[in-house]
């Protein structure tokens, strides 16, 4: 089917249900960013393959929005004589939709939105039906199965804590909050609290599921038993009941007239409709493991450390490789090489999301993922962006560098657009501030030099990363957009101010980053970040003439800390690069 032809087959069932409109989020019933192929119902109807976007179909009209990571991807990927593409900040669906449907009805599937993603639709007016099953599964004749992998044991000396202990902590948590039980939608917070990983989304190690963890520490996990091998289940233990996810219903009903927690911005609205129903009260609140996840303890934290210290060998390989492979290589072949290189390194476990490899102007494609049919040969003298990480069983990781590929010197704009990025970069990496600091006070500080020459970015400076489990952890973010939760100490953040010029080259320079207490302040506690990753930034595209005094000294440290930390641990030619590409810079005259 191609496109009309979907759009076609989609309205034929919305007129049955007598639907002037139906919404298709990209995501599944865990709401979260990474889906299995199974609930890639956006890009099925579209051919938008993104990670963020919703689309609106009406009778005579259709429109895919995403954000501004996207806006390039969109017009590349969909049929302009069917989708409009507009960007969801500018122009958000509900207002779009409001002046368009009329009295209508809008359809959607409960299990795909949250409670507060309803909001803006209900806040302008427009007439919502929840529907099931979902509208595309009935047109999808194609449809992947649903993922089947096992779920296994995360062991405790990754982990840092029992399972036990954990459930204690969390219950502990609604005990103070005078709550029964609390639903558990997110899979990296049943990953988290059970010590379990999986095999269901690429790139990221979850187990489909979902879970009731009671006040008295006990769980209902809910998981096709065919995910739950003899192994698994006595490592779960006897607090931990196992049931097929057909016994959710059964479950929610029989807490009637109890007080249970749902996080009204992540999980399905189905849940929350569901406790309704049986007289149970709905205390809307964030999951509890959300804050307790991305503070990692001890463990975690070292786990990170020497996890990155084996990631930057393979780094340092690569970054030694690429500009002599230019002019002779392609995208995807760089891409892959990279992951060879790490899957050398001990506990890995895989690629912590595909690689954004892009040269030239596919590097502009902030989210670019590079495909068969956009895939090219890496040219000489031109800037080329490799944003790639990996999971092992001990850390995530997530590195992005922005490469002259030469022989020539680059062109003196480009080497001013990437200073400014790394300007941003150092300001971050050497921010103190108030412990719960929202992120979005923290954001300027790496724009303030782009800002300067009337440049920016369009996407977040810095996200959290799970420990063995998403790279794109909340609930904290260092962004434009206010989030609920402040910086806290053992959080795992990136470092990634960014340039890019569409349709000639993308600029993004990122480390990962441990939020822990400064000792700046003995009467208010602080917070600084402990940089963890360690690969050095390209000098032949740093104008040290932009760089202040200590800025420059940041730089020097930080490369020098790369060569100690890694120089031993490489081949010898690579360490013999190293040592050139970690040399001191001087200021430019």
């Amino acid at each position: 089917m191609n496109a009309s032809e979907k759009l076609t087959a989609l309205r034929a069932v919305m007129a049955a249900g007598d639907l002037a409109g139906y919404l298709v989020p990209r995501g599944d019933e865990h709401l979260g960013e990474y889906v299995p192929p199974s609930a890639e119902r956006l890009g099925w109807l579209t051919g938008f393959t993104g990670s963020a976007g919703i689309a609106c179909v009406l009778q005579d009209e259709a429109t895919l929005w995403s954000d501004g990571r996207y806006i390039l991807q969109m017009a590349a990927q969909t049929d302009a004589a069917v989708w409009q593409r507009l960007h969801v900040t500018h122009e958000p669906p509900a207002p779009w939709i409001a002046a368009r449907i009329g009295a209508g009805v809008l359809g959607y599937d409960p299990w795909l939105f949250s409670e507060e993603g309803l909001r803006p639709f209900r806040d302008a007016g427009i007439s919502l039906r929840a529907v099931s099953p979902n509208l595309i599964d009935q047109v999808w004749a194609d449809r992947p199965a649903p993922p089947a992998g096992p779920a296994l044991p995360h062991a405790e000396k990754y982990a840092g804590a029992s399972s036990a202990e954990k459930r204690e902590r969390i219950a502990g948590l609604l005990r103070d909050k005078g709550e029964d039980a609390a639903v558990i939608t997110d899979p990296a917070s049943l990953a988290w609290l059970l010590n379990i990983r999986g095999t269901d989304v690429d790139c990221t190690p979850f187990a489909l599921g979902f879970c009731l963890l009671h006040a008295d520490g006990r769980v209902d996990l809910f998981m096709d038993g065919g995910k739950l091998p003899a192994g698994t289940r006595e490592f779960l233990g006897n607090h931990v009941a196992v049931a097929e996810r057909a016994a959710l219903p059964g479950a929610l009903a029989g807490l009637g007239g109890k007080r249970v927690r749902v996080d009204s911005v992540n999980s399905p609205v189905w849940f929350a409709d569901q406790l309704r129903a049986a007289g149970a009260h709905v205390a809307a609140g964030q999951d509890p493991c959300l804050v307790p996840k991305a503070c990692k303890n001890a463990v975690e934290q070292q786990g990170f450390r020497d996890a990155h210290v084996r990631d930057a060998v393979a780094m340092a390989r690569f970054l030694h490789w690429a500009p002599t492979a230019a002019g002779s290589t392609t995208e995807m072949e760089a891409a892959a090489h990279l992951h060879a290189l790490r899957a050398e390194g001990a506990l890995f476990r895989g690629d912590s999301f595909p690689a954004i490899s892009g040269a030239g102007e596919n590097g502009a494609i902030m989210h670019y993922r590079v495909t068969a049919e956009s895939n090219r040969k890496i040219n000489r003298n031109e800037v080329y962006l490799i944003d790639s990480g990996g999971q092992y069983a001990d850390g995530t990781t997530d590195i992005t560098r922005t490469l002259w590929t030469g022989p020539d010197a680059p062109p003196d704009e480009v080497k001013d657009r990437f200073t400014r990025v790394l300007k941003g970069h150092i300001a971050i990496a050497t921010l103190v501030f108030p412990d719960g600091t929202p992120g979005v006070r923290l954001d300027s500080f790496a724009r303030h030099a782009l800002w300067q020459v009337g440049l920016d970015f369009d996407h977040g400076t810095g996200h959290g990363v799970g420990s063995y489990l998403s790279v794109h952890e909340g609930p904290a973010s260092i962004s434009p957009y206010l989030r609920p939760a402040g910086l806290a100490e053992g959080m795992v953040m990136s470092n990634e101010p960014g340039f890019y010029w569409p349709g000639h080259y993308g600029i993004r320079l990122e480390n990962l980053v441990i939020a822990q207490r400064s000792p700046v302040s003995a009467e208010k506690a602080f917070l600084q970040f402990e940089t963890i990753t360690w690969a050095p930034f390209d000098r032949t595209l740093i104008n040290t003439a932009l760089l202040t005094p200590s800025e420059l000294a940041w730089l020097n440290g930080y490369h020098a800390n790369v060569l100690a930390k890694i120089g031993p641990l490489c081949p010898p030619d690579t360490a013999a690069w190293l040592a050139q590409a970690c040399a001191p810079l001087e200021h430019a005259a």
